[in-house]
């Protein structure tokens, strides 16, 4: 089940990084600090675990890539991120988690945000009984118009 944390975490205005895993609940351990911090300071941007571990060791923050998993996985649990899965090779877990979606660049595997009232959905079927809607998620796949 998803934490609700108050909207003000949720949103893109600035909010430091120690302030964010309080407003979510998150015990903050030097190493989820330290991602936290690589994560929202620079603003809102994708990432990917091993581009994070990357940005990580070049600061060197001392931390595996397996915690990076979790971290990323619990911050998402959390409400703090967005995970956005390309493929089933490749997963994105954006900073922004206002509605909005994507154009995903295949050639170079990048990720931009789309406004979220800039793509109108319509026609969804009906969900079966008992279940919601609960987002809907758009990826335009692009490659080089040559």
């Amino acid at each position: 089940m998803e934490a609700k944390i108050p909207s003000h975490a949720l949103s893109n205005a600035p909010m430091d990084a120690l302030a964010r895993l309080r407003a979510a609940k998150l015990r903050p351990t030097r190493q989820r600090l330290a991602l936290a911090q690589l994560l929202f300071e620079p603003g809102d941007h994708h990432v990917t675990a091993e581009s994070l571990f990357d940005q990580a060791q070049a600061k060197d923050v001392r931390v595996s890539l397996a915690t990076v998993y979790n971290t990323l996985h619990q911050f998402t649990a959390a409400g703090l991120l967005r995970e956005v899965v390309v493929s089933s090779a490749c997963t994105y877990f954006d900073t922004n988690v206002t509605d909005h979606h994507h154009f995903y660049f295949e050639d170079h595997h990048a990720l931009i945000d789309i406004d979220g009232t800039k793509i109108d959905i319509r026609g969804l079927p009906k969900p079966p009984d008992g279940a919601k809607v609960s987002r809907v998620d758009v990826i335009i796949r692009l490659s080089q118009s040559n």
